[in-house]
């Protein structure tokens, strides 16, 4: 072999390797992520998350072939409409929301651009999707919905880690209170001899809704506090957690993020499992895929959470058989 054809080689060699490694110009994809309460300095960076892990699997990968512009409300979800249309400006291929407060109000400002759900509730109730089955517009994703026996059994774990309550607040909107979920949990109640009370928040609650309905559970004179599935909960955490330790109050909540943040415990489906799977949808509809066509899938992984910190500062002893149930005790 000459050295000229030697050289000419490895120049083609390099190039070649050169160009897998850039960027697929022309055929990257771009995709905007919406979060609906987190303060834009908590923000998690893409890569890093279990969505973004799982996504780089698939083949999409940030700088690569894929671009990631992440946005958050900050609480206020009147500035959603605003974000919405940043990102078509933006031209991304499909919007990724968490609730189904913040999917009612992204679909409301667009009905063509692809709206995948990480962990909604009641979709077919609120009209975002026609059934799980066929969604039938431009929202497909995963649901946090477990049915109501599920729902039953976390207000079965709250009464057996504190077996003095009688009257327990259900924190939600009148939708939850009147759902099959919200009849199953009365029901549960009734069984437990335990009293439901309704502390109530609008569907589209702001923050002085959700205060309003913890005021709520002073004047019922509510001992314990079972928060329903949904956005508002998991968005004004804080204010859950403060209100339940200013007022010694034991509750269970259906997000390992409300243990995490103080919270007495959690029991609900795995979020980490449903960033995951969501991924998948991101990715089926990157290669064309119509979110009308993609069933909403509900939970397959569940996870229990307790912190035994707030359990002694309000003056509880977690029995060792709930203990022994648990995925994760915060110490």
């Amino acid at each position: 072999m000459t050295a000229s054809r030697l050289v000419l080689m490895i120049t083609l060699t390099i190039g070649v390797l050169a160009a897998e490694a850039q960027p697929l110009a022309g055929n990257g994809y771009r995709i905007g992520i919406l979060y609906e309460a987190l303060r834009v300095a908590d923000l998690p960076r893409h890569g890093n998350t279990p969505f973004g892990l799982a996504l780089s699997e698939l083949g999409y990968t940030e700088g690569q072939n894929l671009i990631v512009d992440v946005r958050s409300a900050e609480g206020r979800i009147e500035r959603i409409p605003e974000i919405v249309a940043e990102f078509a400006r933006l031209r991304v291929d499909v919007i990724v929301v968490s609730t189904s407060q913040v999917a009612h109000r992204v679909k409301q400002a667009t009905s063509t651009v692809p709206i995948v759900i990480t962990s909604g509730t009641t979709l077919a109730e609120l009209g975002l999707v026609q059934s799980l089955a066929r969604p039938g517009g431009n929202v497909t994703g995963l649901t946090m919905d477990t049915g109501p026996e599920f729902e039953a059994k976390r207000l079965e774990l709250l009464r057996e880690v504190a077996p003095g309550i009688s009257r327990v607040a259900f924190v939600g909107s009148k939708a939850d209170w009147e759902s099959p979920i919200g009849q199953a949990v009365k029901q549960g109640g009734r069984v437990l001899a335990l009293r439901l009370v309704l502390a109530e928040y609008p569907v589209s609650v702001t923050r002085r809704d959700y205060e309003a309905a913890l005021a709520v559970v002073t004047r019922e004179r509510a001992d314990a506090l079972f928060v329903a599935s949904g956005g508002p909960g998991f968005a004004y955490q804080k204010a859950l957690v403060t209100f339940a330790a200013k007022n010694r109050l034991p509750a269970v909540a259906p997000y390992r993020a409300f243990p995490v943040a103080g919270g007495l415990m959690s029991y609900g489906p795995s979020l980490v499992d449903l960033y995951r799977r969501a991924a998948g949808y991101v990715a089926k509809i990157l290669k064309g895929a119509k979110p009308a066509d993609l069933p909403i899938e509900q939970p397959t992984k569940f996870e229990l959470y307790i912190n035994l910190k707030t359990a002694k500062s309000i003056g509880l002893t977690i029995p060792p058989t709930v203990l022994a149930r648990a995925d994760v005790v915060l110490e």
